[in-house]
């Protein structure tokens, strides 16, 4: 799913949410991209998604990504959010 030029961090204990945890969207996270809704405003508080990819290094070079936890979700959908957005379960 991810261009070859992104390189991804595997599972860190650093990592609030390592790669493979189970998660759930905590607040309230306004899309516009859902498979369902495309287009149109959809709020995700609420889903459950599991942890693909935490983003940190682009092209060789180290990024601070403002939304690094790349969440998969059921389908489709996929979107990168902040770690104070999700909480593990």
């Amino acid at each position: 799913m991810f261009k070859e030029d992104v390189r991804v961090m595997e599972a860190d204990k650093t990592e609030a949410f390592p790669v493979g945890t189970r998660v759930r969207v905590k607040q309230s996270v306004i899309v516009y991209h859902h498979p369902e809704h495309r287009g149109q405003p959809f709020d995700i508080k609420g889903l459950e998604g599991d942890v693909g990819a935490i983003i940190r290094e682009w092209q060789g070079r180290e990024v601070s990504a403002n939304y690094p936890v790349y969440v998969k979700f059921g389908g489709k959908f996929v979107t990168h959010l902040h770690e104070n957005e999700l909480e593990q379960i």
